[in-house]
């Protein structure tokens, strides 16, 4: 059975997944000559340590992890993939990467959706109201959120990248079911998962209306560097909220706050193959295997390969 004290959780990456344990994370990537490149690497302090464990506290050092360890696996299953396994990302190119990211991602969510309200703002009065302002620009930020998820989804690697991230899922919600980690008994169960890191963008997403709204009715200036500057703010509020409402789904009322972001989900997965959910199974298996010993399952023979572990 699941370690219940556990909660796993992962990221699709390209032709792979990452699974991330308590103290370590195992990124399994598909070779074109169809092997599986198993790259387990132990988590520094920063990501496992009392920062991680504390409210609110956590949800920062969450969104700081995601970012840092989310571009270093992608780096490393873009070159398992390309068959450049050898080449790595220098520290400061990762950082620029992550920076870059960073402000795309608070221009288009943040940034424009203000821009776009402040205009509507000057042409009805109505919109001078803090409450309304914030709750229209918390409208527009969840709609091009939503346009962003179903353009990028046209994407061809992308579709692959979203199977990858449905048998992430999959494999996450049988080992949590307690069945045996096998492509058939895998198969059947959801590509959603309440943990998910598009609920936690959803939630930001909301969450930062109330926010925003407590703030009053400052310049533009000042609402432009609220933005940047409360993002840890919201980011640390919608961990809670995720952190909370998943540990209690089975409550009727948590479940109704959980389906938004569930919904959301539908354009980030996609059903996978059997091909990409072995790859999902084989990485959560060897973090299973490193954590768990004792109860890690494996029965099946996969083609793998593995790398030197990572410090």
């Amino acid at each position: 059975m699941a370690d219940q004290k556990t909660y796993y959780g992962g990221q699709a990456v390209i032709e792979g997944v990452m699974m991330r344990g308590r103290k370590n994370m195992v990124t399994a990537v598909r070779r074109p000559n169809g092997e599986i490149s198993v790259n387990p690497q132990l988590l520094q302090t920063f990501y496992t340590g009392k920062w991680r464990k504390t409210p609110l506290i956590r949800g920062i050092v969450a969104l700081i992890e995601s970012m840092v360890l989310g571009i270093q696996t992608l780096m490393f299953s873009a070159n398992v993939a390309l068959e450049e396994e050898q080449e790595k990302m220098s520290g400061w190119i990762l950082w620029i990467t992550i920076a870059a990211a960073l402000a795309f991602s608070v221009g288009l969510f943040f940034l424009v959706p203000l821009f776009m309200t402040s205009f509507l703002r000057d042409r009805n009065t109505f919109l001078q109201q803090p409450i309304l302002f914030n709750l229209v620009d918390g409208i527009i930020r969840v709609i091009i959120f939503i346009i962003y998820l179903k353009v990028i989804s046209l994407m061809k690697d992308i579709k692959r990248v979203f199977a990858y991230h449905g048998a992430e899922h999959k494999s996450i919600n049988a080992y949590e079911a307690g069945v045996p980690l096998e492509i058939d008994s895998v198969r059947p169960f959801s590509t959603a998962n309440p943990r998910c890191g598009t609920s936690f963008l959803f939630a930001v997403l909301i969450i930062a209306i109330f926010v925003f709204s407590l703030i009053g009715k400052p310049s533009l200036a000042w609402m432009v560097a609220s933005r940047i500057v409360l993002l840890p703010v919201i980011a640390a509020l919608s961990y809670e909220f995720i952190y909370y409402t998943s540990r209690h789904c089975g409550n009727p009322v948590m479940k109704l706050l959980l389906t938004p972001g569930l919904w959301l989900q539908s354009l980030t997965t996609r059903q996978p193959d059997d091909k990409q959910l072995e790859v999902a199974i084989t990485a959560l298996r060897k973090v299973l295997e490193i954590e768990q010993p004792q109860n890690a399952s494996t029965s099946a023979e996969y083609r793998v390969s593995e790398v030197a572990p990572s410090q």
